[in-house]
């Protein structure tokens, strides 16, 4: 039997418990959706790439500039290749990271707009 993982940064689940988000393994980590949008990945792994262990944002490039603004330690995600994606990282190692997450539960709770996407639909495999 697998050993699951706890949920890292749990006091998130706690700031959107009004939601009644849904958390759900993936890439070793806990996705954690409202709706049937993906909002966050929270990531706390240890050895490779501990430089991308905080809370992963679900968004889109066009909302990067007004969201840096918001969160000055908001980055994109090493691990995920070189150039900018729609995901955006507040680091875990930012002296901010708390006070970040904290806001970034505050704009889901709003329904920020610029926060969380709908997965694309996963492709039936042939048998």
């Amino acid at each position: 039997m697998k050993k699951s993982n706890p949920i890292a940064f749990d006091f998130v689940l706690e700031q959107l418990f009004s939601l009644e988000p849904r958390i759900k393994p993936m890439f070793g980590c806990h996705a954690i959706y409202v709706g049937d949008k993906i909002m966050l990945i929270v990531r706390n792994k240890a050895g490779a790439h501990e430089d991308d262990n905080g809370i992963w944002i679900s968004t889109k490039t066009e909302h990067h500039p007004t969201l840096k603004k918001i969160f000055p330690s908001m980055r994109s995600i090493n691990v995920l290749g070189n150039g900018e994606t729609n995901w955006q990282i507040l680091p875990a190692e930012a002296e901010d990271f708390e006070e970040s997450a904290i806001k970034v539960c505050e704009l889901i709770l709003k329904h920020d707009l610029r926060i969380g996407n709908v997965p694309k639909a996963k492709k039936l495999k042939k048998r």
